[in-house]
């Protein structure tokens, strides 16, 4: 089992969010992609970020996310041979 994505998520990543579905019969495939701002640590072990402060890249709105929102990662180097 692989671990939460939300746990390898620090300040400076660019991340994809969708919201968790709220309606069991309507389906939302809206999401968007921020730029990671801030990380705060959970209640329960403070070492452990689960709240996001988040920049939207499109319109630059700030917001906070919980973990569970993040769906990917996207690094900028993902993929790419990095010897010369």
């Amino acid at each position: 089992m692989r671990p939460p994505t939300f746990l390898s998520v620090k300040p400076g990543d660019h991340v994809i969010v969708q919201a968790p579905q709220q309606v069991a019969q309507a389906f939302d495939d809206g999401w968007w992609m921020g730029q990671v701002i801030f990380c705060e640590g959970g209640a329960r072990d403070p070492r452990v970020n689960t709240m996001f402060q988040v920049a939207n890249v499109d319109d630059g709105n700030i917001t906070w996310i919980n973990g569970d929102e993040v769906t990917h990662v996207v690094r900028s180097l993902d993929g790419m041979s990095l010897s010369s």
